[in-house]
């Protein structure tokens, strides 16, 4: 997987990680993907959310330990 931008929202809970992939997406081209790495649980539902409600493709969902790594396709 071919990631463009990676963000590190690690000790963050909610919104922060939202808000933060957020203003990454604006500044990324469509098609392009941005990992976000998150230690707050309830980033994974967030995020599905976020994709559904803003039309970035939610590409891939993982949890490494106690790390939840998130990559989203800019639509």
């Amino acid at each position: 997987m071919d990631i463009h931008k990676e963000i590190d929202t690690r000790g963050l809970n909610c919104p922060l990680p939202i808000l933060k992939a957020k203003k990454a997406l604006t500044d990324m081209l469509s098609g392009q993907l941005l990992k976000v790495v998150a230690t707050d649980p309830g980033s994974t539902r967030d995020f599905q959310a976020f994709a559904k409600q803003t039309g970035n493709e939610l590409v891939e969902q993982k949890t490494l330990g106690d790390e939840f790594i998130h990559v989203l396709r800019r639509r």
